[in-house]
């Protein structure tokens, strides 16, 4: 089962049990394909891949795992995530000019 927009009125963030958190969605069919949850009060951001929530705290996170998604959705991210967002930001990335 992958994840419906009602399971957000039950989610909360799993590091600081914040309430309610930001949906975006990035593709969607019957149900959202690949999108990111965020929790405006840490700014820590959950992917959502294959209709799948990835809830997990940072130490299970690991960055070769999460940049790429971060980078092929960045015009979709709100920026303060890419500038700010936990465990991963781009941030650096942002900063320099492509040349």
């Amino acid at each position: 089962m992958g994840i419906k927009k009602k399971l957000m009125e039950i989610l909360a963030c799993p590091i600081d049990k914040y309430y309610p958190l930001e949906l975006h969605v990035f593709e969607e069919k019957e149900e959202i394909v690949e999108g990111v949850i965020i929790c405006p009060k840490c700014l820590r951001w959950y992917p959502i891949r294959d209709e799948i929530p990835e809830m997990l705290p940072d130490e299970l996170r690991e960055e070769k795992d999460e940049m790429p998604f971060l980078r092929k959705w960045k015009k979709k991210f709100p920026k303060k995530i890419l500038s700010e967002g936990k465990p991963f930001n781009i941030k650096e990335e942002i900063g320099k000019k492509k040349g």
